[in-house]
């Protein structure tokens, strides 16, 4: 499954993240001859598994109405879709606080009602955690956690069964037009692979793999971000706790570890930049960055609304790029990203900066499958159904 047996193919996808194997395993309905290449030694391995693992239902975008609604619509999909690879054996709770809140409790619940997402008030128990005094009002909803292990597990199988193949620790170099309209990727072994539709879904590194290839580059921010990784006491392990809307905090489980990850919005992005401004490679930058940890900030800060946190205990910290797309800053929106043609003939970008989005980046191939084959091809159905 991971050599380099052929040379020429229908459709190459480059990264072998959640979306270039979901999107190569769809394409299977209508193309026979389909390559993913992933740089790593196994698949799903960076942002796809170094990230909160939470599986949105809408609650945390009320200043995006439709990246809020989107999830919300696509939440019970992907929960059945993938359902052996999801954690529901906690309790998703939302706190609003009384200062620095871009949402009040009022316009909170209001904004959950408009996108249909469940809310409800928490039992006096839960709220009896937190600090009164720093917090409005808290609510329980219907959010889970994504298992990265398990859902490697599950795509490698389908991913086997669908005869797709997979070259790993292959990096690509640059892509260039080849003879016939097809697309010539380039490997930093000199190796050439040559496929008539290919896909850039390399997330951090799509600019770099534009920049390296002579394309122009996607207006995109970055982050090195930090997610600690935290064992906490009793009473908050069967809970998700995230403090709304601003320089605030949450702690989520984290199903492949056992322990629960703590992000904070003020001291998770260690460092921030947009390639049109200055481009770096961000991997690369990552490798090398001298990284220190910030956990006891977000610890200390966390506990001023959560007091019980000052007995949880900090294990280790999980460092990645976090890729943003630049317009979407201020609103905190999550769009996909489809390019098509992007400065090659057959030759596609595409990037989604949620997990649950993958459904519009699948309604988005349809039409491209409708384009390359017929328009029966179209109506394919995602590969679980």
């Amino acid at each position: 499954m991971s050599g380099l047996a052929d040379q020429n193919y229908e459709v190459i996808v480059i990264g072998g993240g959640f979306y270039g194997c979901c999107i190569a395993l769809f394409l299977r309905h209508s193309f026979q001859r389909i390559a993913i290449i992933e740089k790593e030694a196994d698949l799903l391995t960076r942002a796809s598994y170094l990230n909160q693992a939470r599986v949105h239902h809408g609650y945390h975008y009320p200043r995006n109405i439709i990246t809020a609604l989107r999830s919300s619509i696509n939440f019970p999909r992907f929960v059945f879709d993938f359902r052996h690879c999801i954690d529901g054996s906690f309790t998703m709770v939302y706190a609003i606080a009384r200062n620095n809140s871009k949402v009040s409790a009022f316009q909170f619940r209001r904004f959950c009602e408009s996108i249909n997402a469940p809310i409800k008030q928490a039992p006096q128990s839960i709220c009896n955690l937190f600090n009164r005094s720093l917090i409005e009002a808290v609510f329980t909803v219907r959010e889970y956690a994504l298992n990265a292990v398990k859902l490697r597990q599950w795509i490698k199988q389908h991913l086997e069964a669908a005869g797709i193949h997979v070259l790993f620790r292959k990096k690509v170099q640059r892509v260039t037009a080849d003879q016939n309209d097809h697309v010539a990727v380039v490997l930093d072994t000199g190796e050439c692979l040559v496929g008539q539709h290919v896909f850039n879904c390399t997330y951090s590194q799509i600019n770099t793999l534009l920049r390296n290839s002579g394309i122009p580059l996607l207006p995109l921010k970055h982050e090195l971000a930090e997610m600690a990784l935290i064992e906490v006491p009793d009473e908050l392990k069967r809970l998700g706790i995230t403090v709304m809307d601003g320089p605030f905090f949450a702690t989520f489980p984290f199903p492949p570890r056992s322990l629960h990850s703590l992000s904070h919005v003020r001291y998770t992005p260690h460092t921030e930049w947009y390639d049109e401004e200055y481009y770096r490679d961000a991997h690369h930058y990552l490798e090398t960055a001298q990284i220190q940890s910030r956990s006891v900030f977000m610890l200390k800060d966390a506990q001023r609304y959560l007091p019980l946190l000052r007995e949880a205990r900090h294990v280790e910290s999980l460092f990645e790029i976090k890729t943003l797309w630049a317009q979407n800053e201020i609103d905190d929106g999550r769009p996909i990203v489809f390019r098509k043609d992007h400065g090659v003939k057959n030759f596609s970008t595409i990037m989604g900066g949620k997990i649950d989005n993958i459904y519009d980046i699948i309604q988005a191939l349809r039409e491209f499958q409708a384009y390359c084959k017929d328009t029966k091809s179209s109506q394919s159905s995602w590969w679980f159904a």
